[in-house]
């Protein structure tokens, strides 16, 4: 089960959300544990609000803004370039798209950018 709402968490599975939270930009690696998982649950996240993403993953490692008033919430799964880890590689990481009305229309765990 999942609920939707400003101020409501959603179910996340086995996915340990505080350690989740504290791992910003995955410099700790905590969050990549949880890739399989997070592909597996990725869809019951759609139609979900921005609020409700902030509220159960924590504040994005990253917003872009793209055409069409839409946005990418993006959670890093893989070291960023913010731990100093010198990596030549894009990181894999979890994009969350939002429409123009802030819902979540699409998940993707992806290397590439949005």
């Amino acid at each position: 089960m999942f609920l939707t709402g400003c101020g409501r968490v959603l179910e996340a599975g086995s996915i340990d959300l505080g350690a989740w939270k504290n791992d910003r930009f995955a410099c700790k690696g905590l969050r990549l544990e949880h890739v399989e998982e997070l592909k597996e649950i990725k869809n019951t996240f759609l139609a979900s609000t921005n609020q409700t993403i902030i509220k159960t993953f924590g504040r994005p490692d990253r917003v872009e803004l793209a055409d069409r008033s839409q946005s990418f919430f993006i959670y890093y799964l893989e070291p960023a370039e913010e731990c100093g880890e010198g990596t030549k590689k894009e990181p894999l990481k979890v994009l969350f798209r939002l429409n123009a009305i802030n819902k979540v229309s699409e998940v993707t765990v992806t290397t590439l950018n949005p």
